[in-house]
């Protein structure tokens, strides 16, 4: 795999680029945007890419899927400390799928639920829904979001090195969820663009690709 030297703003904008082509010419459809990735290798691209869509009169809704974990009943059933757990059972799918992709299906009604639930206070947000207009972009990010069959349109994985992983990451007990995500999906062949992400001041990216000239 080959990786190409550039600023998380020019990646940003060459996304951008990228996206809006996509949005078909009546554009009545809604575009779902994954930027995977484990929250050591930060967030500095999703608001970027969120900044520039704009700019080119694209409504964007961000989600963090942070925003969508289970009680704390139920993400704690092992312990506080289970990698397993934080890999298949702290965020709640069902929902994401219920209160984010389902509503931005073609005839849906774009109404989103911006997040779930409050991991520090353990209850409800009780957020009211945001409207995501037609020939808007969802930008999910977070991590394990590939092998779920999320309908992204486009998917961005930021990948760190193990090395750079166990030296960045804040809690060491979920280095083996991320272990497994790599054997179990595989997400640097599964995602449309990969960038590496080691040393977040020098990003490298294998570009578009197939997926067209920017």
């Amino acid at each position: 795999m080959r990786y190409e030297a550039i600023t998380w703003g020019r990646m940003a904008g060459r996304l951008a680029r990228h996206v809006d082509r996509l949005v078909p010419g009546d554009g009545g459809e809604r575009l779902k945007v994954a930027v995977d990735g484990a929250p050591a290798a930060g967030g500095e691209l999703v608001g970027l890419l969120a900044e520039q869509l704009r700019d080119r009169g694209r409504p964007v809704h961000v989600v963090d899927t942070g925003d969508f974990l289970r009680p704390a009943s139920l993400r704690y059933e092992y312990g506080k400390e289970d990698p397993d757990a934080y890999y298949g059972g702290w965020t709640d799918h069902g929902a994401l799928w219920r209160e984010v992709f389902t509503p931005l299906e073609p005839g849906g009604s774009g109404r989103v639920l911006p997040d779930l639930w409050d991991p520090v206070r353990d209850r409800a947000t009780r957020s009211p829904y945001v409207t995501l207009p037609p020939g808007g972009v969802l930008l999910l990010h977070g991590p394990f979001l590939l092998g779920h069959w999320f309908p992204f349109d486009l998917t961005v994985h930021l990948r760190l090195s193990p090395a750079a992983l166990a030296r960045r990451t804040a809690l060491p007990w979920t280095l083996p969820a991320f272990a497994r995500y790599e054997t179990e999906v595989d997400p640097a062949g599964t995602a449309d663009v990969v960038v590496r992400a080691d040393d977040p001041r020098h990003p490298a990216w294998t570009g578009l690709g197939d997926l067209g000239s920017d």
